[in-house]
């Protein structure tokens, strides 16, 4: 059995782009998600790339994502 991995890698740019379709502020995203908004601010512009299962899973829910939506993940990075 393969153990859970500790981060997952995002893609920031699509983290943006889901925002701004959204109409969410990076402030509105942040607490909605329970994030800081430097930290997302950080994810959108690539300076962070990695994150927790538990706080993707935040962040894909406040976007409305599907629990097996793969669309902010890297495109090398596999499912949590």
């Amino acid at each position: 059995m393969e153990a859970t991995p500790n981060t997952v890698t995002v893609n920031g740019a699509e983290i943006r782009k889901l925002r701004i379709q959204a109409g969410l502020s990076t402030t509105e995203l942040a607490e909605a998600a329970r994030l800081s908004g430097r930290y997302l601010n950080h994810l959108e512009n690539g300076y962070r790339t990695r994150m927790r299962p538990h706080t993707y899973s935040r962040l894909r829910k406040a976007l409305g994502l599907p629990a097996d939506s793969t669309q902010l993940l890297s495109p090398t990075e596999d499912p949590p």
